[in-house]
Order: C-alpha cells, then sequence, then structure tokens
C-alpha cells in the first residue's frame, strides 16, 4: 500500500484472540489502520506488535498499522462512551468503521447461568455494542461514508439447551444490525452481519472432538477458521460491497442451511 491522503481507521472490539485478532491483521494487510481493544494489555500489544512487524516488512506505510486501547465492555454507558471518545482520538478524529466482535459466552442452562454471567453476557453483547454505535456512527453519518459489521452467531439461528443466552444475545445483535442499517444507510453508513459457524478459536482449544462431530455432516465437513471469518468482514467493509445494506452473512460451513447426513 502507498501512503494516501487518508488513512482508513477501524476499530475492532475484542481483537486481542480469536475471531478478532485474525480480523485486525486481516484488515491491517489490507491498508486499514487498526485499533485493537480488549481487556488484556499484554495480549493486545501482542497483536499490535505482530500487526506492526508485518506492516514494517511490507509496504513501508510511515503511519502506525495498530494501535491498543484497553476496554471493558462490561462497564457502565458512560464508561463506554469514554472509551469512544478515546477511540475517536486515536483515530485522529475520524473513525472509518467498527466491527462488534466482543461477546461473552456462557456454556450453561438457563437454570445454571448466575446472575453476573446473565449481567456481564448482556452487556458485553448487547449492551455496549449499542453504546458504542450510538456514540460512534453519527460522525460517519455527518461525514457520509462509514461501514459497521456485527459479528453474530449460527446459534442465533437454532435451538440449544446450553448457550440459551448467548444465542438470544446474538439474535439480538443481528436485529440491530438490521435496525441500524436502515437508521444510518441512508446517510451513507453500511451496516452488515457476518455469522460463524463453529470456528476453532483459542477459547475451545480443548473442545476439538466436540466441533468437529458437530461439523461433520455439514457441507464443509469441518470447522471454520478466524481468517475465513475475517475475509468476510473485509470485504463488507471494503467498497467493493458498497450495495450491501442490511445483511446477514453465513461464514459457517453451511451449518444452518444443510445437513450431509
Amino acid at each position: 500500500m502507498t501512503t494516501t491522503e487518508h488513512t482508513r481507521t477501524v476499530l475492532v472490539t475484542g481483537s486481542t484472540s480469536g475471531i478478532g485478532a485474525a480480523t485486525a491483521r486481516t484488515l491491517a494487510a489490507q491498508g486499514w489502520r487498526v485499533i485493537v481493544t480488549g481487556r488484556d494489555r499484554s495480549r493486545g500489544d501482542a497483536v499490535v506488535a505482530e500487526i506492526d512487524d508485518l506492516a514494517a516488512a511490507g509496504d513501508g506505510v510511515d503511519v502506525p498499522h495498530a494501535v491498543f486501547v484497553p476496554s471493558d465492555l462490561a462497564a457502565a454507558p458512560d464508561v463506554l462512551r469514554e472509551l469512544a471518545a478515546a477511540v475517536t482520538e486515536v483515530a485522529g478524529g475520524r473513525l472509518d468503521a467498527i466491527v462488534h466482535n466482543a461477546a461473552l459466552c456462557p456454556s450453561v442452562d438457563t437454570v445454571s447461568l448466575t446472575d453476573a454471567d446473565l449481567e456481564a453476557t448482556l452487556a458485553v453483547n448487547v449492551r455496549a455494542p449499542h453504546v458504542l454505535t450510538a456514540a460512534l456512527a453519527p460522525a460517519m453519518a455527518e461525514r457520509g461514508h462509514g461501514a459497521i459489521v456485527v459479528i453474530g452467531s449460527w446459534m442465533a439461528h437454532i435451538g440449544h439447551p446450553i448457550v440459551g443466552l448467548y444465542s438470544a444475545s446474538k439474535a439480538a445483535e443481528i436485529q440491530l444490525a438490521r435496525s441500524w442499517a436502515a437508521e444510518f444507510g441512508p446517510r451513507g453508513v453500511r451496516v452488515n452481519t457476518v455469522s460463524p459457524g463453529a470456528t476453532r478459536t483459542p477459547i475451545n482449544a480443548t473442545d476439538g472432538d466436540v466441533i468437529a462431530a458437530m461439523t461433520a455432516p455439514t457441507p464443509a465437513g469441518r470447522p471454520g477458521t478466524p481468517e475465513e471469518v475475517a475475509d468476510a468482514v473485509a470485504w463488507l467493509l471494503s467498497d467493493r460491497a458498497g450495495y450491501i445494506h442490511g445483511a446477514e452473512i453465513a461464514v459457517d460451513g453451511g451449518i444452518t442451511a444443510a445437513r450431509t447426513a
């Protein structure tokens, strides 16, 4: 990439590992300046260092390709608005895109779910995206250009006895994305969803056999990778997807659409 008059800047929440980190790396490789967020500074700094090392070895752009901003998305709305202000400052006053990736997934049934996990999951998966969008999208709309991608889930479309709250929160977030597309789309801000299927990430590294069995009867016949999800996100943020509004793209190996056995 050559230096341009404006380097696009994107906020990727929950980007210190898994799909978020893969999305940060993919977008940086395509010339985006990435704001990495999460609670763990050491992991965030590691992602930033990885991105900047790759950038230094490649295109020679004289602006940082990534920066870490610590965040606690379970915090109160006023704290989230302070995060939005910090992100805007780091972006030089202009944020071009948001990827709402951060999520909590307590793997318990309804009766076993603790009050603390209930509150935290709703806060991170629903309240935080809503508050951050309300704080950051209006400036994009005022400029007449921007993009938002919500990371949904295949589980938003089925019933499951263990992750009911997570599934419901993802369904809520997908519906928010549709509503944001209607609200901000006419002013130039495209909003869409990417819904991964069963994807191998560090959080489920010990569940390899379960994920393999879950995905065996799908058309793909295997779990997804964070990079495959990241590629879809990058496309939706690009100008090539300029006519895509309010869509949900299933990057799930066909798990919600078909069975082979």
